[in-house]
């Protein structure tokens, strides 16, 4: 029997980690697959989401700043997102074990303390503190049919 080669395109599921006295968090390898795979670097963007933090492959990254270059740098709400979403943001590399170094700063504006949740997001995943994700999910279930709702007249 042939055996097939598994294609990593997209980052999904959810993983529980910890992040060590240092700051460095395992990436899944699932997810590593698909920065090789995909993306063919290993290397990522990670920024303060609001409760969370984001990683962006330095593709979808390029991707989200392009789009902000584009935007008119008088607004205020423009100025006022790219303070919050760019100027925080590092780029982070996996090392040989597959962790990235989260600073410390980062890891505050988030809640990040030991135990987190690694949400897959299709192009980017997200880093959350474990009792975050659990009270975004309960809070998430409660509303699931008005999600449903508006994701049904978004065509989907």
């Amino acid at each position: 029997m042939k055996k097939t080669k598994k294609s990593h395109t997209a980052f999904r599921g959810r993983y529980y980690y910890n992040i060590d006295t240092k700051g460095r968090l395992s990436i899944p390898s699932q997810f590593r697959e698909v920065l090789r795979q995909k993306y063919k670097d290993e290397r990522l963007m990670v920024t303060f989401l609001g409760n969370s933090l984001g990683a962006y492959p330095m593709t979808e990254w390029t991707v989200i700043e392009k789009k902000l270059s584009n935007l008119s740098q008088m607004s205020p709400e423009v100025r006022k997102f790219q303070l919050l979403f760019i100027s925080g943001a590092v780029e982070c590399i996996c090392d040989e074990q597959g962790r990235i170094l989260i600073p410390p700063a980062l890891r505050e504006d988030a809640g990040l303390k030991k135990e987190v949740v690694i949400a897959g997001m299709i192009n980017r995943f997200e880093i959350w503190d474990k009792s975050r994700w659990e009270t975004e999910m309960k809070t998430l279930t409660e509303n699931f049919e008005q999600i449903s709702k508006v994701l049904g007249e978004l065509g989907i």
